[in-house]
């Protein structure tokens, strides 16, 4: 629990102001994470439309802080648009560090999750990966501002940060779903191996389409190259070609399978008008589910088994 206690208390304040009704089930899915983990964001990608809300994400630090990390006066208050919408601040605990965790939003008006346009989702991620795949830094230096003194620490870059979705289906609808869901419930096969994977699909469609006359043992020598295309970091980078007047650069996106979608018809405890804290069984504790129903009376769980993925156990509430 301590690993991601960010996100276990931004789940437990959301019921709490949603009973209160200080939030609804149709407030913007940022608008939310504000509200409730301000003072706990090393990074906000949209400071633009935070401090629309008057919300102002360099309040009280020093303008000599901010130039030090060389972010400029446009980046101040702009939307980046980059991945994720938040990082949360570390936490250090027996000298190591904890929390720091990673969330996405996706807000939907029907039963699908949208697509994951800028990198694949996974588990963890750290903000090295991150820096490379957004082809941006703006996200680590923002992210160690805020982070002090911490962020001197030799593992800060490198450390491996939980990633979270948040998930709104049928928005504006009594059919509403909203989760906050664990990174590995996408994540059914390691990254590496689904990019690699990817290139091989594309050669055997081309090949089949194209009617190629290739050997087994050619083929399988190719199989071996593509075997070893894994980083997305690279794969994301522009391309210097000799001769050529642009650098061109892939971008992979990823659309869920609805065996993936934990708010599918294929996982019918997922009900409707409820808010889910869904994480892989594995990170349950007697301690996590204590903490939950002390401090959401009325909470219930259940588990559900992904269709590919294992057990996952799910708070959730139902609201009235």
């Amino acid at each position: 629990m301590r690993e991601f206690a960010d996100i276990v208390e931004l789940f437990a304040s959301l019921v709490d102001r949603l009973k209160k009704g200080t939030l609804t089930l149709d407030a913007g899915l940022d608008t939310i994470v504000r509200r409730i983990s301000w003072d706990e964001l090393a990074y906000l990608d949209d400071r633009k439309g935070a401090l629309e809300e008057s919300y102002d994400f360099w309040k009280g630090i020093a303008p000599s802080t901010i130039l030090a990390k060389k972010i400029s006066k446009k980046q101040l208050y702009s939307q980046s648009q980059v991945f994720p919408d938040f990082v949360y601040k570390v936490r250090e605990r027996d000298g190591r560090l904890i929390h720091g965790s990673l969330l996405e939003t996706k807000d939907t008006s029907g039963s699908g999750i949208s697509s994951f346009n800028s990198t694949i989702p996974t588990q963890t991620k750290s903000l090295q990966e991150i820096d490379a795949l957004n082809n941006k830094v703006i996200v680590s230096r923002v992210a160690s501002v805020k982070d002090g003194l911490l962020a001197d620490a030799p593992e800060y870059y490198s450390f491996q940060r939980r990633c979270f979705y948040f998930i709104r289906t049928f928005k504006n609808s009594p059919k509403v779903k909203l989760s906050l869901v664990d990174g590995s419930f996408f994540e059914t096969l390691p990254k590496d191996r689904l990019i690699s994977q990817m290139f091989l699909n594309i050669l055997e469609q081309h090949r089949v389409r194209n009617k190629l006359d290739v050997s087994l043992q050619a083929l399988d020598e190719i199989k071996k190259v593509l075997a070893q295309i894994t980083d997305q970091a690279i794969i994301a980078g522009s391309q210097s070609i000799e001769r050529a007047s642009i650098k061109p650069r892939l971008r992979i996106m990823a659309e869920v399978n609805p065996e993936g979608n934990p708010h599918s018809r294929h996982y019918p405890e997922i009900k409707e008008n409820t808010v889910n804290f869904i994480l892989p069984e594995r990170l349950y504790t007697q301690e996590l589910g204590s903490y939950l129903r002390e401090r959401v009376p009325g909470l219930n769980e259940s588990r559900i088994q992904h269709k590919r993925n294992g057990k996952y156990a799910v708070f959730y509430y139902k609201m009235d």
